[in-house]
C-alpha cells in the first residue's frame, strides 16, 4: 500500500498529463478522490483512472477511460499498477489536450508513462492485519507471556492486576494460532473482544 499521496506531471507532444496517486481502501474512497481531481482540474480534457484494492488473489479493481478511446487510458494505468505489485492504490491521470492527436498507441504509451512516473516514486508500507485479544492468567504466567509477545511482534495494552492478571494484547493475525497454542498449554484464558 502507498505510504502517502503523490503527484507527478509529464508532457508528451504538448499534452499535459498530471498523475495522482492516492492510498485508498474502498471503492467509495477511490471515487471520492476522482471527484476531487475533477474539481481541482475542471477544465481538463480527461480524468482517467484505475484502482486496485485488497490482496492480489481477491482484489477489487476498476478502470475508466473517461472519454478516451476504449482501452487507451484506464487499462494502461491498471497494467502499470499490476506490474508494480501494489494494492490499495488509486492512480488518476488528468490530461490537458495539447493540440496534437496521439493516436491509440500514443495514448496507451502516454497514460502508461504518466502512471509509471508517479508509481516509480511511491514509498510503500506493508499492511499487517492485527488481532486484539484479552488474556487472563496467574501471576507466574505473565512473564512467560511477555517474553512470547516480544518474540512475536505483539503489543501489550492495558494490564490489570487483581486475583489474576488481565491484559489486552494486539498481535499480527499470523501469530494468533501460536498464541492459542501457548494459551492452551499454559492454561491461560483467551477471549476475543
Amino acid at each position: 500500500m502507498p505510504e502517502a499521496p503523490l503527484e507527478r506531471e509529464v508532457v508528451i507532444n504538448k499534452s499535459r498529463f498530471i498523475a495522482w496517486l492516492r492510498p485508498v481502501n474502498s471503492r467509495e474512497q477511490a471515487l471520492a478522490e476522482v471527484t476531487l481531481a475533477r474539481q481541482q482540474y475542471p477544465d481538463a480534457s480527461h480524468h482517467c483512472y484505475a484502482y486496485l484494492l485488497g490482496e492480489p488473489a481477491s482484489a477489487q479493481a476498476a478502470m475508466n477511460d473517461d472519454g478516451e478511446p476504449s482501452g487507451t487510458a484506464g487499462k494502461p494505468i491498471f497494467n502499470v499498477i499490476q506490474h508494480k505489485a501494489i494494492s490499495d492504490v488509486l492512480v488518476i491521470v488528468t490530461r490537458y489536450f495539447g493540440g496534437v492527436k496521439l493516436g491509440a498507441g500514443g495514448l496507451v504509451r502516454a497514460y502508461a508513462a504518466a502512471a509509471e512516473a508517479v508509481l516509480a516514486d511511491v514509498q510503500r508500507v506493508e499492511h499487517v492485519p492485527l488481532q486484539t485479544v484479552m488474556l487472563e492468567m496467574d501471576f507466574p504466567q505473565e512473564q512467560r507471556l511477555r517474553h512470547w509477545a516480544d518474540q512475536h511482534d505483539a503489543c501489550l495494552g492495558e494490564v490489570i492486576y487483581g486475583q489474576l492478571v488481565s491484559l489486552t494484547l494486539t498481535l499480527p493475525e499470523q501469530h494468533l494460532h501460536a498464541l492459542e497454542t501457548l494459551c492452551a498449554a499454559e492454561r491461560i484464558a483467551l477471549q476475543r473482544p
